[in-house]
């Protein structure tokens, strides 16, 4: 096998994260008090959170300012009096336990550890992801774990690529390969960094943005015949 060091992508690569974010939203509601609908108020919410996303990706808002805001917005947008640092609080703490796994993850992992050296790297909250990893029964694979947050800067940025792969035991650059499911993130990232890519692309969507990936499978159980 040419690679001996894979960087997965978390969210909606190993982890379902769709599951897991609907899952804490309706419970931090129920925890809040509210007793309507969520409806309509969780498609909402996920709107307003993938546009702070990217502002915070593009370094135009911070990860604090994030984390609350989606809720204050959320809150204002339906007329809701509702405390939005509260929610911000209960969904932290209720995404660290609402693990949901992507068919195929934890074989892969275990496949990968054992040729080469597994690693994380995520623009999610770094507390936050390590528990999520915990509870998810994938860290006896997974070597590092590196997070924007930690490193002050988010993907696709290539010094956040730099500095992932100083945690690495080792690092070759025609040796290493990044697996996300994001082309804008993950693939672009991977592009401006000089190192081979997979695009996770189960919804088989077509690529219409400048990200190149080296390979593209729509099941984590393709990634290990499509490297070999």
């Amino acid at each position: 096998m040419k690679h001996t060091l894979f960087l997965f992508d978390l969210d909606d690569t190993l982890l379902d994260f769709k599951a897991s974010e609907q899952l804490s939203f309706v419970r931090t509601m129920q925890q809040l008090g509210h007793t309507g609908s969520t409806e309509a108020l969780f498609p909402q919410y996920q709107a307003i959170n993938l546009g702070l996303w990217r502002e915070f990706e593009l370094g135009t808002v911070s990860k604090d300012f994030l984390k609350v805001e989606r809720f204050r917005k959320t809150f204002a947008a339906s007329a809701l009096a509702l405390d939005a640092e509260a929610a911000s609080q209960l969904y932290l703490e209720s995404l660290s336990e609402t693990v949901v796994l992507i068919d195929g993850a934890a074989q892969l992992c275990a496949q990968l550890a054992a040729v080469g050296e597994v690693g994380i790297i995520t623009n999610g909250v770094e507390a936050i992801q390590h528990r999520r990893i915990a509870s998810s029964g994938l860290g006896s694979y997974i070597s590092f774990i590196a997070t924007s947050e930690a490193c002050g800067y988010a993907k696709p940025d290539s010094r956040f690529f730099d500095y992932t792969t100083r945690m690495a035991r080792a690092f070759s650059r025609h040796e290493t390969i990044i697996v996300g499911d994001r082309l804008d993130a993950d693939i672009l990232g991977a592009n401006r960094f000089g190192i081979d890519s997979c695009w996770f692309n189960p919804g088989r969507l077509l690529n219409e943005s400048e990200a190149r990936p080296t390979y593209e499978v729509a099941h984590l159980d393709a990634i290990l015949p499509t490297l070999l």
